[in-house]
Formats: C-alpha cells, sequence, structure tokens
C-alpha cells in the first residue's frame, strides 16, 4: 500500500497558516505544497515515461532580536504511483531520465521521501550575515535547481559581506551535499555519481561512484558594482583532490536599455582528481574552458537576448550534475552541456512582461527559449561523455498568477528537443536525449 502520511501531515498546515508574519523576536512557519505531473513522449517506439507526485516543504524559523535565527525545513516528496517506473524501456535498458528525478532515484520503490533538508543557526549584522548547518545555496555550479520536487541542499558554513549595498563578497565551506532526487546528504565524493556516470574518455562506462575521494568544497565570491554601467561577478569552486573551476562574468551597460554580458569558466585538475584509477577518476584531464557572450535588451519589463557559448576542444567542462544545474548563458531546462568539450551553442530568450488575462483575473508570464547546439559526435567519448547527438531544443515556459489566489502559483513547461545531423542508428542516441516532447505541470501553493 503506498503511502500518502506526507499529504496527511502537511495539508493541515497548507491550510490554516496563510498570513503568518515574521517578527523580531518570535517564530515564523512558511511553506510550499508542490504537485509535480511529469511526462516524456520518446521516437517511436521507445518507452513513454509519466510520473506524478505530491509533497512540498514546511519551514519553521524562530528568530531572536532580529539577530540570531535557528531554523529547520522538512521536505516530502510522495509517488502517485501513475507509472511503475521501475520497469525500463524494452528497447535499450534504460529507465526514465526525467520523471525518476521526482523521487529518490537510487531506491525507486521507495514511495515518500522524507528529508530534513535545512537546519541551521543564522547570526545577522547589518552588513554580515553567517549560517552554519545545512541549508540552500546558489552559485554558478551548485544551486537549489528547483526543478523537481526537491532543490539541492548543502552542509556547511556560509559567510556573506555587503559592505555596500552594491557589492557583495561570500565565503562558503561545505562538508555534505544532498543532491535532489535522492532524499539523504552524502560526504562531498560519495555524492558524485549519483545520477548517470556517462562514459571515460577512452570509452568505458564510468566507474567513479562511490570510487571517488574528496572531503571539502571552498566556495568564494565577490559582485562588485564599479559604476553605473560596469558590474563584476566572480566566483572560485574549489573542490578537494577533483578540480578548480573560476568562474568571471563582467557586465557593461551600452545604454539604459542595452546590456552585453562575457564569461569565462577555467577548470584545472586537482590532486589525482578524484581516484588513481583512471577508470575510477572523475576529473581525468588537465583542464577546461569555456568562454560566452549575451546581448539583451529590455523595454518596459520584456527581456530578449542572444547567447553564445564555446566549450574550447582541450578539455570537457564537468561539473557533478548532482550538485546543480550550470548556470552559463546558453542553459536550458532539460539539458545540460556539461560532460561536452568543443561545443558551441547558441541561444534565442524572450521573456515577455505579465500579461492580462479574463479582465486581469489573472496573469501570466511566458518565457521562450530556442538554442541551436552543436555537439562533438556521439562516438567520441573523449569530447562527448553522455553520447549526445546535435540537437535543436526549444522551451515554452508559462507562469500563471491569480489575483484571487495569490498563494496558488502554476507553471506550464514545454520542451521539444530535435536531433540534428547524421549519427549512428542507435536507439541509445535518441531515449530521453532528442525526438522527444516533454510536459511539466506544477502547481505551487505557496504561504
Amino acid at each position: 500500500m503506498r503511502s500518502y502520511f506526507s499529504l496527511l501531515v502537511l495539508v493541515p498546515y497548507f491550510a490554516f497558516t496563510q498570513g503568518v508574519s515574521t517578527a523580531k523576536n518570535g517564530g515564523e512557519l512558511s511553506g510550499q505544497w508542490r504537485t509535480y505531473y511529469m511526462n516524456t513522449v520518446n521516437n517511436g517506439g521507445l518507452k513513454d515515461f509519466t510520473a506524478l507526485a505530491s509533497g512540498g516543504k514546511l519551514n519553521y524559523q524562530y528568530t531572536f532580536q532580529g539577530k540570531l535565527a535557528l531554523g529547520a525545513t522538512l521536505y516530502n516528496s510522495t509517488n502517485f504511483g501513475i507509472q511503475d517506473l521501475t520497469i525500463a524501456d524494452a528497447t535499450t535498458g534504460r529507465l526514465s531520465r526525467y520523471e525518476e528525478g521526482l523521487f529518490d532515484r537510487l531506491d525507486l520503490e521507495n514511495d515518500a521521501i522524507f528529508l530534513l533538508g535545512e537546519l541551521y543557526l543564522k547570526f545577522k549584522l547589518p552588513n554580515h550575515e553567517i549560517t552554519l548547518g545545512r541549508m540552500k545555496i546558489n552559485s554558478p555550479l551548485i544551486n537549489p535547481q528547483d526543478g523537481r520536487m526537491i532543490p539541492t541542499l548543502v552542509q556547511g558554513l556560509w559567510y556573506t559581506m555587503k559592505p555596500k549595498q552594491s557589492n557583495t563578497f561570500q565565503i562558503g565551506v561545505l562538508n555534505q551535499i544532498a543532491p535532489r532526487s535522492t532524499g539523504e546528504f552524502f560526504g562531498i565524493g560519495e555524492s558524485i555519481g549519483t545520477y548517470p556516470v556517462g562514459r571515460t574518455i577512452t570509452g568505458g562506462e564510468g566507474e567513479y561512484f562511490g570510487n571517488t575521494h574528496s572531503d571539502f568544497i571552498v566556495l568564494l565570491n565577490a559582485n562588485i558594482k564599479f559604476s553605473e554601467k560596469l558590474n563584476l561577478g566572480i566566483w572560485n569552486h574549489y573542490v578537494d583532490n577533483i578540480s578548480n573551476s573560476f568562474y568571471m562574468k563582467p557586465t557593461y551597460a551600452l545604454s539604459e536599455n542595452i546590456g552585453v554580458q562575457l564569461e569565462w569558466l577555467h577548470q584545472n585538475k586537482l590532486g589525482n582528481g578524484g581516484s588513481d584509477s583512471e577508470a575510477q577518476r572523475y576529473f581525468n584531464q588537465n583542464s577546461a574552458d569555456i568562454l560566452g557572450i549575451r546581448l539583451a535588451y529590455k523595454w518596459q519589463r520584456s527581456t530578449v537576448s542572444l547567447a553564445y557559448n564555446h566549450i574550447l576542444p582541450h578539455g570537457q567542462f564537468l561539473s557533478p550534475r548532482e550538485w546543480g544545474r550550470e548556470d552559463l548563458f546558453s542553459f536550458q531546462k532539460r539539458e545540460r552541456s556539461e560532460g561536452s568539450a568543443d561545443n558551441h551553442a547558441l541561444v534565442f530568450y524572450y521573456r515577455s512582461a505579465d500579461l492580462p488575462i479574463k479582465k486581469e483575473r489573472f496573469t501570466m508570464t511566458s518565457i521562450l527559449s530556442l538554442g541551436r547546439h552543436w555537439k562533438p559526435s556521439v562516438t567520441n567519448a573523449e569530447l562527448n561523455k553522455y553520447a549526445q547527438p546535435d540537437y535543436t531544443h526549444i522551451n515554452v515556459d508559462l507562469f500563471f498568477n491569480f489575483k484571487n489566489w495569490k498563494h496558488v502559483q502554476p507553471e506550464l513547461l514545454i520542451t521539444s528537443k530535435i536531433a540534428n545531423g547524421a549519427f549512428p542508428n542507435n536507439p541509445n542516441f535518441l531515449l530521453n536525449k532528442v525526438d522527444l516532447l516533454h510536459v511539466d505541470f506544477i502547481l505551487n501553493y505557496n504561504f
């Protein structure tokens, strides 16, 4: 019998806690009830996948004199079981790619995840903030990637300093990560490989899951505003015994409406890259580099942009997918550039202002992204870790806001990925990768 205990626990809170306000000295209860439907239609006779989950999060924070806060957040995802995701596609023997991510992908028979994902002590002063414990952070390579039921969470120490309103400096030290789609915290090295491992550079199956050695991560960040027109963002991700990733993003306003951004990501190997064994080594190269440029035009509350990224040929861009999405100019929901070298991507992006519908009883914000991604050959394991074909990527993302139901926020995401060019006639290059239609409907109730 499937467990729906989570709904019995969370729904009463969702129903009776609207309007709880934050006090300088007192407790605050907040959270979200999320119901998530996901469906992937694959090419031809390959298996289609579908899933329905419900659950959410419940947060309680007690604040002392507006400076010291103690908080905890319980996360849940419950599987309604509309399809048995333990049954693989008959042709390839592979399971779903997206749908299993709503649940514990390491144990798909677990129909209800409960995770104490946040448990923290936070201390605030006018220009300083220190957080110790389990929390969410947001960096270019480690972030919540909140496109499933439970986001990626981390454990460690986080310090933020804002000497001026326009400048920010941050330092973080992490010793554990709870990747989304797993339902538990892991050591840094243990967390790598809980997602699909792809191929080694010699073409064999990656064996680094459970064999990667890394004890901690150190993150450094500076966001500096030099003038009204020029800003610079810098991040450094130091992953013990694996790699160091340095990221720089300058932004320059050409006019009131037009801006240009550049980005550079440089990676180099640390220690033995995770393991002395080549077959079990995660970072099995010396270095990698990504260059990007984005032009954006804004008018009223709408934005249109065109972005280009190039991963240079000398090394794959590698960052554990377990830790977050890649915050690059060419990123589009439901695919990654990670694992590729000699990769080109061109992405057009449009975000509309709120559009009034039905006499303004509700508004809709739409996001359209259209991308062309040039990949190395699927047979070249050294340049294409996950054997991802060339593809055209189309996303339509719709967000709805209701005037009389302010706590309800539905989202509809429609994704199509179309294969380009020729590649071997092998269904493993198609299933959950290209020539597919993917639909998400998410109903969020926030309080």
